[in-house]
């Protein structure tokens, strides 16, 4: 009779209802996945001082990412056109950041395209995020 009572769970986790199936991604989940891409690429793993450089610097454009973050972006940033407050990129003071693939893809690519004009490498967004993690 213990396969009855387990019957519910199986279905659930079927289903994609199990706490495994359910959880979100986590900051060293896309750090891992990043860290790969750039080693496919032929490039090494992120470094948080590299990813502080490029976080604090501007490449060819007006804006840099601290311009809308801030130069550690533990405590709330602001839009620099906008003016709309972001909150903290750092997962260690905002739980949230790099929780949801969708959106942690999203900003990457509309940022980098306002900061670089391109798209960012995976080592450029492994960096920074080794960095985040590291705050």
């Amino acid at each position: 009779m213990l396969w009855f009572r387990l019957l519910p769970v199986v279905i659930a986790c079927t289903l994609g209802l199990c706490a495994a199936g359910a959880m979100a991604d986590t900051p060293a989940v896309f750090l891992e996945r990043l860290n790969a891409e750039a080693r496919s690429a032929g490039e090494g793993p992120g470094n948080a001082a590299r990813g502080q450089e490029f976080f604090n610097q501007t490449h060819g454009n007006e804006w840099k990412c601290a311009s809308c973050h801030g130069a550690v972006p533990t405590g709330k940033g602001e839009h620099a056109v906008t003016h709309k407050v972001i909150e903290p990129m750092a997962p260690a003071f905002n739980p949230q950041r790099f929780t949801d693939a969708a959106k942690v893809e999203k900003w990457f690519r509309r940022n980098c395209k306002d900061v670089l004009s391109r798209e960012c490498t995976a080592l450029e967004k492994a960096d920074v995020l080794t960095w985040l993690i590291s705050l």
